[in-house]
């Protein structure tokens, strides 16, 4: 088995935080918190179930590139696929958000980024992916 080299371990646990982070929404008084599905963010029990798949599903993902497993090139995609529509519909259902422009450009490049370059460094090693 080949080693998952330095940027593939750094966004496996990348991967994981966001998980964790995906596990705690439920638990905030923060009423601006909460797991964002299809541009809408959620709260209740909605935001408890919705967190807690994804952050599974994260937490699945994450052990398939630590592991180089073939599956995770597939959710790569997939992935890349739901941050671009979410990102999309947030900003079109939430025009009044309160971030500003850098923040939002920022937050834009690194959540499409590292899926981005997560599913591009997978294509690129597919040959060792197990």
């Amino acid at each position: 088995m080949q080693k998952r080299g330095v940027l593939l371990t750094i966004f496996a646990v990348l991967f994981v935080l966001l998980a964790i982070s995906n596990f705690s929404k439920p638990f905030s008084h923060d009423p601006g918190i909460g797991f964002v599905c299809l541009g809408v963010r959620q709260s209740g029990s909605a935001n408890a179930i919705l967190g807690t798949l994804f952050g599974i599903g994260l937490l699945i993902f994450a052990y398939g590139i630590w592991t180089m497993r073939h599956y995770a090139l597939p959710v790569a995609y997939i992935f890349l696929g739901w941050v671009c529509i979410n990102t999309i519909l947030f900003r079109i259902k939430n025009p009044t958000a309160q971030s500003s422009i850098a923040f939002t450009i920022f937050a834009a490049l690194l959540g499409i980024g590292v899926p981005l370059a997560t599913a591009i460094i997978l294509s690129r090693r597919r040959a060792e992916l197990t």
